[in-house]
């Protein structure tokens, strides 16, 4: 796979650019998305990914109805007036046809009667006595059709409701359940193992000895796979030793789609992964011209994949969600996977251009500007917290006070 990127990895060569990191993971991903598929009910899909068309069984609606409580009366024959109630029509019942020359009392969502082309508002209405019986009296004319709903003005049958690859949200689900689907077919869940190496890893709950930290992306990793509706195998903590790194990764990638680790892939003499990695399977893409995120590392072990996130928690929350997230949604099925950006004012200025595609974390001021987080260390967890997004500033680029810049929000990211 992909022989091009070792040749230039042994040749030393400059750093992969973010879009050529993305394309490179996508490319592998359409070769290897998820085929599997299960039939459950449409209740309990939310976020899993639909494997197949949804077609429409019926029109919505399936027949004409009010959109408003009123009355019903065909529009050509309303000239004298007023006009005999002639019956009263509830959501859900099934009307007699329309008396010519008289209207019916109609609530929101009941079914027209057939020889009526309108409703009247009840605002637009006076009910009155008279020696045949209560009769309406109009203050509006109406149009034919007017607060009609007419049919199949929401879904028409046999169109294509929901194109297999889509995200199953909230609205999805309704879509499909007003023509009835009480079942559709998903893909299966990406099975994803984790683990996360560095003897320096505590877990909350325990005691925080001299050297020690509390393993915050363990928690933050998890949490994001879970977004993407992932199975997660979590393999915890493994020991900073070549060994026992090498028999975690084998023993993640044998039943699993991608192996995610977190730590352990920079160029430090207690760094495993890379060099586990090397001797397990293969990787064909280390150091990104990323920031923050450099040492983010891509591979296979067999026929799983393997993607190594650094250890600084910014580092690893940024890189997932600009490199990670579309990757695993692709092999999802899921075609659209670049989030959204809007171009808005920066309301501060960063002076120093890098090498590298920076991802400055900010936040949404009142008066529609942005503002940045004063510590842009990847350390900085709290930074994220704190902001709305990021901002995409591509490499070699200073920013001046007012520029637009490129923000990306989270809520494009976490979804």
């Amino acid at each position: 796979m992909l022989p091009q990127h070792d040749v230039l990895m042994k040749n030393s060569s400059p750093l992969f650019s973010v879009k050529e990191t993305l394309t490179t993971l996508l490319q592998a991903a359409d070769g290897r998305t998820i085929t599997d598929i299960e039939q459950l009910p449409t209740a309990s899909v939310n976020q899993r990914i639909l494997a197949e068309d949804i077609v429409a069984p019926i029109h919505v609606p399936p027949e004409a109805n009010a959109q408003m409580d009123g009355y019903a009366m065909n529009s050509s024959e309303i000239s004298s007036q007023p006009l005999l109630i002639s019956q009263r029509i509830t959501a859900g019942q099934v009307p007699e046809p329309l008396q010519q020359g008289t209207a019916a009392r109609i609530f929101t969502g009941a079914l027209l009667p057939a020889g009526a082309d309108a409703v009247v508002m009840q605002e637009q209405c006076e009910v009155v006595e008279t020696p045949n019986g209560p009769a309406v009296c109009l203050l509006h004319v109406p149009k034919s059709g007017e607060w009609v709903r007419n049919v199949g003005i929401d879904i028409h049958k046999d169109s294509i409701i929901l194109p297999a690859g889509t995200r199953l949200r909230a609205q999805e689900l309704g879509l499909a359940a007003s023509v009835g689907v009480a079942t559709l077919p998903v893909k299966r869940r990406l099975k994803i193992a984790v683990f996360f190496t560095g003897d320096e890893l505590v877990m909350p709950g325990e005691h925080l000895l001299p050297g020690k930290i509390y393993n915050s992306n363990r928690f933050l990793i998890n949490a994001l796979l879970e977004n993407l509706g992932c199975e997660i195998d979590d393999f915890g903590i493994v020991p900073d030793t070549l060994e026992a790194t090498r028999i975690a990764l084998r023993r993640a990638a044998q039943q699993n789609d991608v192996v995610i680790t977190s730590g352990g892939v920079s160029v430090g003499e207690e760094d495993h992964v890379k060099p586990a990695m090397q001797l397990e399977g293969q990787l064909h893409l280390w150091q990104i011209a990323i920031k923050p995120g450099k040492p983010l590392a891509f591979g296979q072990i067999g026929n799983c994949f393997f993607v190594g996130l650094p250890g600084n928690p910014v580092s690893s929350f940024v890189t997932f969600l600009v490199l990670v997230r579309p990757f695993l949604l692709r092999l999802q099925g899921i075609k659209e996977v670049t989030p959204r950006f809007f171009l808005l004012r920066a309301d501060f200025s960063w002076p120093k251009a890098d090498v590298r595609n920076e991802f400055l974390r900010v936040k949404l001021n009142r008066d529609g500007g942005l503002d940045l987080y004063p510590n842009q260390n990847s350390a900085v967890l709290s930074s994220v917290v704190w902001g709305d997004g990021l901002v995409d500033n591509p490499a070699g680029n200073s920013i001046e006070l007012g520029d637009l810049v490129k923000f990306i929000p989270f809520s494009e990211l976490l979804a």
